[in-house]
């Protein structure tokens, strides 16, 4: 792993240590004390499986671009997921979304940064996708930024939450498929070119279930003139396809 923490995120890192030391946390996995994320829940991440689309990050049975991103190609260049949405990391992420788990988030950017690393990507700034403001003022904070945070101070990218906001409230995607999701949140997004403009974006979420949401951001991102957008999720909702090809995926030990 290639990725050396600058000052600014080693300050982050040790201001959590402390806080650790004064308030032993709570595995985000499986509850275990004394660690926000253990080894254990790290041994059990698991990849998504291989082949997938170039494109949209959907397993498949060649490497190719599958079908459904040849008749609607989405914004962004490429979309991708660092774990299989399933135990440990569904808890973990439900505490992130519900319990404001900060300290958790920053553990789990260690192992969005690995997975960057492994891909190669290179990116001028990190935009979470953005809450509606009526979600905000309900939850009162996003969980995305709990991880796209801390990421930036990790790989030294700069952050940008505010290039890019929700133009209207959408309903909740769950429960919804693949059309009505696209409907939901098409133009639910603007992005504010003074601070896009010219620059490639790794657009963050938690959760890429058809990745209708993320389309849709890169979108706005593209049309307010940024040069490039990847897509990136901590987590991908595998609903058709078996597990058992499954591999682990083994990260550098969290903080």
């Amino acid at each position: 792993m290639t990725i050396k923490p600058g000052l600014s995120y080693r300050f982050y890192h040790t201001l959590w240590s402390g806080l650790d030391l004064l308030f032993p946390p709570a595995c985000g996995g499986c509850g275990k004390l004394g660690v926000r994320w253990c080894a254990d829940c790290q041994q059990k991440l698991a990849l998504i499986p291989e082949p997938v689309c170039e494109i949209c990050g959907e397993p498949q049975v060649s490497v190719k671009i599958c079908k459904n991103c040849l008749a609607a190609r989405p914004a962004f260049t490429a979309l991708r997921s660092c774990a299989v949405f399933k135990e440990p990391i569904r808890p973990a992420l439900h505490k992130l979304k519900y319990r404001r788990e900060v300290g958790l988030g920053e553990a789990l950017a260690w192992n969005v940064a690995a997975f960057l690393d492994h891909l190669g990507w290179q990116a001028d700034a990190v935009i979470p996708i953005p809450l509606s403001e009526q979600r905000f003022s309900e939850r009162g904070y996003n969980q995305v930024d709990l991880i796209a945070h801390p990421l930036a101070r990790l790989m030294a990218w700069q952050y940008l939450p505010g290039a890019l906001d929700r133009s209207r409230h959408t309903r909740s995607q769950v429960g919804l498929d693949a059309r009505e999701r696209r409907d939901n949140v098409s133009g639910a997004f603007v992005a504010q070119p003074q601070l896009v403009k010219g620059r490639t974006i790794l657009l963050m979420d938690d959760v890429a279930t058809t990745g209708a949401t993320l389309d849709s951001a890169s979108r706005a991102l593209i049309e307010a003139g940024a040069a490039q957008v990847y897509a990136l999720t901590f987590a991908k909702a595998i609903q058709k396809y078996g597990l058992d090809r499954i591999e682990h995926f083994s990260a550098r030990p969290l903080r």
